[in-house]
């Protein structure tokens, strides 16, 4: 039982502020716009349900997945931060609309609304490659130990994916509610620093992918010149005993 809060603590604490449900509602109410409330609790239903099975499933099968296809974790890093800052370039410069209009029927968007549950909503608005890395990583903490141990490990992970992915139920559901509460250039306002913040974030994980291939691909080369150096030192050596007197 203390195996499964420790490793409950240990995913919440580290999951809460790469996925950031109240950061995260912010992003989705500006990709969502003006819909009626029924259409964002319904969204927001979907996407923590596929969220809490796309974390799960990256907990128990992404590192063998990832071995498999000979992808690396900094090249998931990489590209899904370029993906993360390609989203907040277009939010930050996407032109301001007509915020005072009707809200749309939900006949007339929801159809092409669903068809986004997964990608952009769940990946990567609400949980992006940082959510990746972070369940890779404790997938790889938790496999450590026997068999209980680690089934213990991963109810605890997966108890604290299930704990988070209802705040984002929530933060979801309530995202128009908190923006009526806020004049509209304020909300706008707010959307452009959520949007440079979510540029910033993809760069940064962008950048972190292109240090660890750098780092890679020195160790690599320094391997190198040391497997080729090695010859030749014993050569020396060995040219240096046989001439010495005997």
């Amino acid at each position: 039982m203390l195996s499964i809060l420790s490793y409950f603590g240990l995913a919440f604490s580290a999951l809460l502020p790469v996925v950031n449900p109240l950061g995260s509602a912010l992003i989705f109410l500006g990709l969502v716009g003006l819909e009626p409330v029924d259409v964002y609790r319904s969204l927001a239903r979907k996407i923590a349900l596929s969220t809490a099975l796309f974390l799960i499933i990256v907990e128990f099968v992404g590192s063998a997945a990832l071995a498999f296809l000979n992808i690396s974790l900094p090249v998931v890093q990489l590209a899904g931060g370029l993906v993360l800052a390609a989203m907040g370039w277009r939010l930050l410069d996407e032109k301001d609309g007509d915020t005072s209009g009707p809200a749309l029927p939900a006949s007339a968007s929801t159809g092409s609304l669903d068809a986004k549950i997964f990608y952009p909503f769940t990946f990567p608005v609400t949980a992006g490659p940082g959510c990746i890395v972070v369940m890779l990583t404790l997938s790889a903490h938790a496999s450590r130990g026997d068999l209980s141990t680690r089934l213990m490990a991963d109810a605890g992970i997966v108890a604290a994916v299930v704990v988070l992915c209802f705040t984002v139920f929530l933060s979801y559901t309530y995202a128009p509610a908190l923006a009526r509460k806020i004049a509209p250039q304020t909300v706008r306002g707010i959307l452009r620093v959520i949007a440079f913040v979510l540029l910033c974030i993809g760069v940064q994980i962008a950048t972190n992918g292109i240090t660890a291939l750098a780092s890679a691909a020195q160790h690599v080369t320094t391997g190198a010149h040391g497997r080729q150096g090695a010859p030749a030192d014993l050569g020396a050596r060995g040219a240096l005993s046989a001439s010495a007197p005997g």
